[in-house]
């Protein structure tokens, strides 16, 4: 790449590493991933750093871990984001959906904001806010689907939080974000490269497909669900699935022993919601052709967090298993090799300094994402040899202060600060982790030395993370002030 190229950062929310036809997931239909798969690179094993949406999401905008940034739940402040310094390089800097940035709508360096956060916020615990779906749905006169909607139809508790969009598909929230960010590369002519990040809100539930969506998945073979075992896990996790059950978080009635048909009909819907993201990212595609960009934008797709769809007896996130943990992840564009598949372990926050090396901005030696660049070259990438996640006490869960996830190669621990228990699996033997080896004698040194290593990374953390405070003083202004462009082209920061 000669100049900076555009850059459409596509990030849905808790959607599945197995979840693109084109990556191994036979039962999908997602053709427009799947062509994206084969003009770019796609990462087969890409981890979060943390199994929930803004610590995941604050984590890969500042290319550092929780413990580092300060959020490890949703609704506590960012105090820094990259796309600050994408402006500051001469980008014109958008986000159309889901950032979950708090404050909701602070700048945050973007130029433009048309946000449009989760489906379903009517809950009386939640930030009160109106986003520009909710407008949507003001002008047009028609009150939005909830779950406070739902619970007037009797057979609410037997639906998992799967039900069909009955409203104009116009007004769902991944065909509405998609259709505004196909809007706004339609009708921008301005100069010089932009970065377009689109936070499609799917397929975090409730899992609400059109019919014509959910026919297609009628007589489809589909993934079983992972046998539920409670009385096998700590008791942290324990209390969250026993949170699940007595709460409908996010329209989900979650329930202790579903039938196979009510589970199949959940994963039926959630993938049919994943088809219809798949539909607007084509769409995407097709209008970056249309304007002429395509061979000039490098295109992300990519995920916050998966969903355990009932896989172990748990719904949602929360939880460090590998249905939540990996994620899908692709780049294609200029200078992307195409057709090729990366095995190796990455993490999703490794994407924040790749995006500010195409960018040619100077990489924070602060940060502790490592560049996936040399993944695109023939350079010899430096592997990451272990993996981590963290999560700490929130409103589901309560259970511990403190949840870190370790992934050494195939080993995978799950420690919890204030108590004896955990988890150990090996995924090469156990790719469905149902053998939790933590008490096993045979692996005892294993243990030991991972709960080491978990210990030797958050010392060497804080450490390379010296200058991450400064950095935050020194951006404050500029992350609630958008920078504004002078009628050259260039810009300042300030106020609008």
């Amino acid at each position: 790449m000669t100049k900076q190229p555009n850059i459409v950062f596509i990030i849905t929310d808790q959607q599945r590493y197995d979840t693109i036809a084109a990556l191994g997931a036979g039962h999908m239909i997602t053709p427009n991933l799947d062509r994206l798969a084969q003009r770019g690179t796609s990462f087969e094993n890409m981890y979060i750093t943390s199994p929930s949406c803004a610590p995941s999401r604050a984590s890969l905008f500042t290319g550092t871990y929780p413990h580092t940034n300060g959020v490890f739940r949703n609704d506590e402040p960012w105090q820094y984001c990259w796309v600050k310094d994408l402006a500051e390089a001469g980008y014109r800097t958008v986000n159309i959906g889901k950032m979950h940035t708090m404050p909701i709508e602070g700048a945050f360096g973007f130029h433009e904001r048309h946000v449009t956060e989760n489906k379903d916020r009517d809950h009386p615990n939640l930030p009160f806010y109106l986003d520009n779906w909710d407008k949507a749905f003001f002008l047009s006169d028609v009150e939005k689907p909830s779950r406070v909607t739902q619970r007037r139809k009797e057979d609410y508790g037997d639906k998992l939080g799967a039900w069909v969009w009955e409203e104009d598909e116009k007004l769902h929230p991944d065909v509405f974000t998609g259709q505004m960010a196909k809007w706004w590369l339609n009708r921008y002519t301005g100069e010089g490269p932009y970065f377009l990040q689109v936070g499609l809100p799917g397929p975090h539930p409730p899992y609400d497909p059109t019919q014509e969506y959910l026919d297609a998945y009628e007589d489809r073979d589909l993934p079983d669900v992972i046998p539920p075992d409670p009385s096998a896990q700590p008791q942290a996790l324990q209390g969250l699935r026993d949170f699940m059950l007595g709460e409908d978080a996010d329209g989900v009635v979650h329930l202790p022993e579903p039938t196979t048909e009510q589970s199949r009909r959940q994963r039926a819907h959630y993938y049919a919601n994943v088809t219809m993201i798949d539909q607007q990212v084509g769409e995407l595609i097709d209008a970056l052709e249309e304007r002429g960009d395509l061979d000039n934008t490098i295109i992300v797709f990519t995920s916050d967090h998966g969903d355990a769809l009932g896989d172990h007896g748990h719904s949602q996130k929360w939880n460090m298993y590998q249905s939540t943990v990996q994620v899908p992840a692709i780049v294609a564009g200029p200078g992307i090799p195409a057709d090729k598949r990366i095995s190796d372990n990455v993490a999703l926050f490794d994407l924040g300094p790749t995006i500010l090396e195409w960018a040619k901005v100077n990489v924070p030696a602060w940060m502790e994402a490592q560049s996936l660049s040399p993944y695109f070259s023939d350079a010899v990438a430096p592997k990451r040899t272990q993996v981590f996640a963290e999560h700490s006490n929130d409103a589901l869960l309560t259970g511990t202060r403190l949840m870190t996830m370790l992934l050494d190669g195939q080993t995978k621990l799950v420690h919890f600060v204030d108590s004896d228990q955990g988890q150990l699996f090996d995924l090469a033997t156990d790719p469905k982790e149902q053998t939790n080896l933590w008490d096993d004698p045979a692996h005892a040194e294993t243990k030991a030395q991972m709960i080491n290593d978990i210990l030797k990374w958050r010392s060497e953390s804080g450490l390379k993370t010296q200058g991450f405070i400064e950095a935050c003083v020194r951006g404050a202004h500029s992350m609630m002030s958008p920078p504004i462009h002078t009628a050259r082209g260039q810009h300042r920061e300030g106020t609008r």
